[in-house]
């Protein structure tokens, strides 16, 4: 199965690679299922529904979320109608939408997507993200009741990141990074078959301090004092994300490899497909 995840899409530059570059990126590739992380989409603080709607018809068959997820409020309504959309499962209990979605792609094959938050230097501080994504995969399990697992795991530290990608090795197909904006060169199979990744990075303008306008966040830095709301950068954005193909027979990872498209960032490609 041919699976592709695209990082943390940061404002309308980011939006504009996505609705760019993914149609090709479709067309070309033909993935069974495509999962685009949508939290920093509007303005870069959270996803409204009219741009949760444009990374749909982009191509994103699973829109997920992170730290912002309630930023834009209206959100509230909109994740409890749209089950292909989904916030971290380790939110407390009570909190409107799901962790994780199931998708029967075009051929009838099954893909389980998780969204989880680390708790190492991010806030908000969430529930323990291991039991929560351990009950995901033992209500859900690879090669029986689903054909791959992608696990969107939101965190700061990569320590946290790391010990999640043991945590599931040989569990599930995938467990990838987001949240810190920067592609990691750590992309490998871990020992028990599954595909690893610290960070996917973002699509957005690496032209910026992690995606946004530098005036303000170096003002923050050097004087300590806000003066204005960080707005993201406008030029052209790198397109940021990965691509992994799993074994039909047991859902774990053969191959990977990163994707960075346009923008300032050193252009990847996937050699296999």
């Amino acid at each position: 199965m041919r699976l592709i995840f695209l990082g943390d899409v940061l404002g309308k530059s980011g939006r504009d690679a996505v609705a760019t570059h993914l149609p090709h990126l479709r067309e070309r590739f033909r993935p069974d299922c495509v999962v685009v992380n949508g939290e920093n989409a509007t303005h870069g603080f959270g996803l409204s529904t009219d741009h949760y709607q444009m990374l749909r018809d982009a191509g994103a068959d699973v829109v997920t979320l992170g730290n912002h997820a309630f930023d834009q409020r209206e959100l509230l309504l909109t994740i409890e109608r749209e089950d292909r959309l989904i916030r971290p499962v380790n939110w407390p209990k009570g909190c409107p939408g799901r962790g994780s979605a199931l998708v029967e792609t075009a051929t009838g094959k099954r893909v389980l997507v998780i969204n989880a938050m680390g708790r190492v230097m991010v806030e908000p501080v969430l529930d323990d993200p291991f039991p929560a994504v351990e009950r995901e995969i033992e209500q859900c399990r690879l090669g029986i009741d689903c054909d791959a697992i992608l696990l969107d795991f939101h965190g700061e530290a990569s320590s946290e990141k790391m010990a999640m990608g043991h945590f599931c090795d040989g569990r599930v197909s995938v467990v990838v990074g987001t949240h810190t904006h920067t592609p990691t060169a750590d992309h490998h199979i871990l020992k028990g078959g599954t595909a690893y990744q610290t960070d996917a990075g973002m699509c957005g303008d690496y032209d910026s301090v992690i995606g946004m306008e530098k005036a303000e966040p170096l003002q923050r830095f050097l004087r300590k004092l806000p003066v204005e709301r960080m707005r993201p950068a406008d030029g052209e954005a790198t397109l940021c994300g990965l691509a992994i193909e799993t074994d039909d027979a047991t859902g774990l990872a053969l191959k990977l490899a990163p994707i960075r498209i346009g923008g300032l960032l050193a252009p990847a490609d996937v050699p296999f497909w």
